[in-house]
């Protein structure tokens, strides 16, 4: 399975890109990931160019605090039942200061809160990048997680 995660802004030095890279280079082991990272516009102009970035025969997970709220271990059952629906390309959508276009939302399979709080995007991918590890630690029955 590739994974996509797509989010505004720039790709280097923002707040927490170290913890990104640590996480990214951990779950390389796990799969393959890769960023797409889009200049920050309105709203619409941003759906435009995030439809455009996501791979056909996607599976699209849109971050957003409207969405349904997982603990660890769900997600890393989501994380199992993409695998196992042999997903090809697991696309997540980190919205930008305005939010997610009603476009990408109708292109989402689904949407996931990690709060009803509303995070600046460039913390949403430290706290995405590290759940995406942690869910396939717990997959690999790895140490990581401890419950």
């Amino acid at each position: 399975m590739n994974i996509l995660i797509i989010s505004p802004g720039k790709s280097k030095g923002y707040l927490g890109e170290d913890v990104v890279l640590e996480y990214t280079s951990r779950i390389s082991h796990y799969s393959s990931i890769d960023w797409k990272f889009l200049p920050t516009s309105d709203m619409k102009d941003e759906g435009e160019k995030i439809l455009k970035a996501i791979p056909d025969n996607s599976f699209v997970v849109i971050l957003d605090e409207k969405g349904k709220q997982l603990t660890s271990p769900g997600f890393s059952e989501f994380l199992e039942k993409r695998l196992n629906e042999s997903v090809k390309n697991l696309v997540f959508v980190i919205g930008g200061a305005y939010g997610i276009s009603d476009a990408v939302k109708g292109t989402a399979r689904f949407s996931w809160s990690f709060s009803s709080l509303v995070f600046p995007h460039e913390l949403v991918r430290s706290i995405l990048a590290e759940q995406i590890y942690r869910g396939f630690s717990i997959l690999k029955g790895e140490k990581y997680h401890h419950e």
